[in-house]
């Protein structure tokens, strides 16, 4: 009987550092990038958040390139890719030449995604220009990061 409530409370002690882990960690490092965002430029601001979401996709796009894909994970990923990408357009609303080349990456972004997504679906396979796409999405950011830093 001891050891049943000994296992009871690791389950719960367990729990509540995933519940911590899983939504204080993201909270509290989205509240500091927030902070630390304020001093940047608009365009340094636009750019950071395009790389992450760009980051985001292509740490993880590689999970769903072979066959045999767990939809849920997929839909799971996309969602939280795709938010991120809204969020970094949110970011990306002044009018210089570093948001415009970020933004104009991040609709690349998205329509990755979205024939990713159709590939997926339908059962075919993924784009096959898909590195190359990639890699010049995040040339883009890049470029656009570079501008940024440059008219600070």
């Amino acid at each position: 009987m001891e050891a049943i409530k000994t296992l009871i409370k690791w389950v719960i002690v367990i729990g509540v550092i995933v519940l911590i882990w899983m939504k204080f960690v993201p909270w509290l490092k989205e509240r500091h990038s927030a902070s630390t965002s304020t001093a940047e430029s608009p365009g340094v601001a636009c750019a950071s958040a395009a790389a992450a979401a760009s980051e985001a996709w292509g740490s993880g796009v590689g999970r769903f390139a072979n066959p045999n894909v767990d939809m849920s994970a997929w839909d799971e990923f996309r969602s939280r890719v795709d938010q991120q990408a809204r969020r970094a357009q949110e970011r990306c609303l002044c009018g210089d030449s570093a948001c415009n080349r970020a933004k104009g990456a991040l609709a690349d972004l998205r329509g990755l995604i979205s024939e990713m997504d159709s590939s997926l679906r339908s059962g075919s396979p993924p784009p096959s220009d898909l590195v190359q796409r990639q890699e010049a999405i995040d040339n883009a950011i890049n470029s656009a990061r570079e501008q940024a830093q440059q008219a600070k």
